[in-house]
């Protein structure tokens, strides 16, 4: 660089940091939205507040609501089936079969119905994916 160049730059730095300048200078805190999760006593506090705020248009508690089908299976049971439900949403099922025994389960527990000799998840199979 030449020496004007570093002039005119020194100029300009300069000119950033004079009080007038529209950079400010001073420490203040930033004033930004935190991205960061709430800590659990804010959760715990938060969900209390949308409990008893809900409290009065829905009376279903957790203990309540509908289990998935799959909960009362033997641990690995419910693994095989509930990967033979996801590979039946995602449409693989010719890169990974899925055996009549798995997909005759599934149709007993409401999971899935064959359409044109194709797997489709039913209402209840999507809820058991979701659930796990």
């Amino acid at each position: 660089m030449t020496s004007d160049r570093l002039q005119a730059l020194d100029e300009m730095i300069a000119r950033l940091f004079r009080d007038d300048s529209p950079i400010s200078t001073r420490a203040e805190p930033l004033r930004t939205t935190s991205v960061d999760p709430p800590t659990v006593d804010e959760a715990v506090s938060e969900a209390s507040v949308t409990e008893i705020a809900g409290a009065a248009e829905n009376t279903t508690t957790m203990a309540d609501q509908p289990r998935s089908v799959l909960d009362g299976l033997n641990i690995d049971t419910a693994i095989r089936l509930r990967w033979a439900l996801r590979d039946i949403k995602a449409k693989r099922t010719k890169l990974s079969p899925i055996s009549q025994d798995d997909l005759l389960a599934l149709i007993e527990l409401g999971l899935i119905e064959m359409r044109d000799d194709v797997a489709h998840l039913t209402d209840e199979g999507h809820r058991a994916i979701n659930w796990s």
